[in-house]
């Protein structure tokens, strides 16, 4: 298994849960300034040229959201994802995938001011977001209850990176919630390799 990634960019997500299932990996990492990354070999990988990507043997799975439900099929011993069958798998999909496209809506909503109506924008509006993401959070430890999952990883990313880059405000509950996921291990290791490649 082979990642294509860049530091400082949403690869840190794919890392950690990697670094959560415990999988060794090969990695590929790309300097997007210098646009190492705009090869034909990588373009045959993801003909978007972004990261992170992955490659498993034959299996090519570009776009983060893509490749989280690729691994946690994939190694369902991790228990990043509730069971098939589990009542709880239909909401873990809906919050993995919400954090990676709503989010980032929201967040992109604030950074570049679009002002559309909320029936007309797909996320509705970065302040529903919010207050959705805190009603959620408020009510539980994880967004799935008590039980950490793949998809606090991709929503705690971006929350980290909202709130960093001042496109969310900081909301205690938000606070509460990051501490307990960027005390885990495996964030540590994901972190560490971000940091050091």
């Amino acid at each position: 298994m082979k990642l294509y990634w860049a530091p400082q960019s949403r690869s840190l997500r794919v890392l950690w849960l990697l670094e959560e299932i415990g999988c060794a990996c090969e990695r590929q990492k790309f300097d997007l300034r210098a646009g190492t990354h705009r090869t034909p070999e990588f373009h045959a990988i993801n003909p978007m040229e972004k990261v992170p990507a992955l490659q498993d043997g034959e299996t090519c799975v570009a776009e983060s959201g893509a490749i989280f439900a690729y691994l946690v099929e994939k190694f369902p011993d991790a228990n990043l994802a509730p069971p098939v069958g589990d009542p709880l798998r239909g909401r873990f999909w809906q919050w993995l995938f919400f954090a990676s496209t709503n989010i980032e809506a929201a967040m992109t909503e604030r950074r570049a001011e679009i002002k559309l109506p909320e029936t007309a924008a797909g996320w509705g509006s970065a302040a529903k977001v919010v207050a959705v993401v805190e009603e959620q959070l408020s009510a539980s430890p994880y967004i799935l209850g008590e039980n950490f999952s793949a998809a606090d990883i991709m929503l705690a990313t971006n929350l980290h990176f909202a709130i960093a880059f001042k496109l969310f405000e900081p909301r205690p509950v938000f606070d509460a919630y990051l501490d307990t996921c960027r005390a885990r291990k495996a964030f540590h290791s994901a972190a560490t390799i971000d940091a050091h490649g």
